[in-house]
């Protein structure tokens, strides 16, 4: 079974999830797919972005929509790649944003997982891709996984920051009770709405820090 990474308390958390028929079908298509064809991420790399922190540790929650397509890039966290590879346009901005809001250099690497282990959740709506193939993995199933772990942080948790970039992360606000949990909007980071104005500025780094140092939390080294 292809979850056998996650960390075991996201395991428990989601067993009954795991149980479910769609997820069955889900894993079924997805083994098809990784026999069949080249995805991404690699397949010990699918869960990724819930090994790093148990589900008590999680403490803000970042949002993409599809892993990287292109060779050696998707790494399992949204955004995220792999030690090494150029960084993409969106990572570029976000990276651009972190320096410009909080002072932190420019990093040499795109791997983010170094956010994760701070309590960061890179999660991308769908899990897996087929190479060179944008959006191919949708629609099997994954949305319905990962929308059922945005509910239930959102049910079994206070006080995360979640950071929802552009209108596909949007949506998932509907998921989010906003009366226990904080909620950062903002335009998403891809060039084409950065450079409308609609992501430069949000200055959603320091906000999140402030949010979580109010409550005495560690902030992030983002």
């Amino acid at each position: 079974m292809i979850i056998k990474n996650m960390h075991p308390t996201w395991t428990q958390e989601l067993k009954e999830e795991f149980e479910k028929e769609y997820f069955r079908q889900l894993i079924t298509f997805v083994e098809q797919e990784y026999r069949q064809f080249t995805c991404y991420p690699a397949i010990e790399h699918i869960f990724a972005a819930f090994e790093k922190s148990s589900f008590a540790d999680v403490k803000v929650v970042i949002i993409g929509q599809d892993p990287y397509h292109g060779p050696n890039q998707a790494n399992g966290y949204c955004f995220s790649v792999n030690d090494g590879v150029k960084h993409p346009p969106s990572l570029i901005n976000i990276f651009k944003e972190v320096e410009t809001d909080i002072g932190n250099p420019y990093p040499l690497s795109g791997n983010l997982e170094r956010w994760a282990a701070q309590g960061v959740l890179l999660l991308n709506a769908t899990l897996t891709v087929r190479e060179h193939d944008p959006g191919s993995h949708q629609g099997k199933g994954w949305e319905v996984f990962t929308d059922a772990v945005i509910k239930k942080l959102s049910s079994q948790k206070k006080d995360i920051v979640f950071m929802l970039w552009g209108g596909f992360a949007k949506k998932k606000k509907k998921l989010i009770n906003m009366n226990a949990h904080h909620i950062l909007e903002s335009g998403h980071p891809s060039p084409l709405s950065a450079n409308r104005g609609y992501w430069f500025g949000n200055q959603h780094f320091s906000h999140c820090n402030k949010i979580l140092t109010g409550m005495g939390n560690k902030s992030i080294i983002w």
